[in-house]
């Protein structure tokens, strides 16, 4: 019989893709990447409200991808790294893949280089 637990990781990876495939949710990631801000200090370089960063904000902490404290009034962001390591760890799992595709890739690209410099010789 399956163990059921609390957490599921595969939804925990579908709720990490889905906060990513925002590219306003990824430019947040890469700001807290180099610390921790606050809402304003997030929104400043975008062209949207506050409660529009709010909502990204909220989506990238369901994720598990932010935490945010309270500091006062403030409620700064900070990244956690934690979840997006499982999102690396699935696509290292397609590394093999990657690495044999190129590979092939490589061999055609340098069969058609050789029959264009056997055809440039024959003229």
């Amino acid at each position: 019989m399956e163990q059921i637990s609390y957490t599921n990781p595969q939804s925990d990876l579908n709720a990490i893709f889905a906060a990513l495939a925002d590219p306003t949710r990824r430019a947040i990631l890469s700001r807290l990447a180099q610390g921790q801000a606050s809402v304003n200090e997030i929104a400043s370089p975008f062209k949207m409200s506050q409660p529009a960063v709010s909502r990204h904000l909220k989506v990238l902490e369901r994720a598990g991808l932010i935490e945010r404290d309270v500091d006062q009034q403030r409620r700064p962001a900070k990244l956690k790294a934690e979840k997006m390591a499982m999102a690396v760890d699935w696509l290292t799992d397609f590394k093999a893949f990657w690495g044999k595709s190129f590979d092939q890739l490589d061999d055609v690209l340098a069969s058609m280089k050789q029959a264009q410099m056997k055809e440039t010789n024959n003229e």
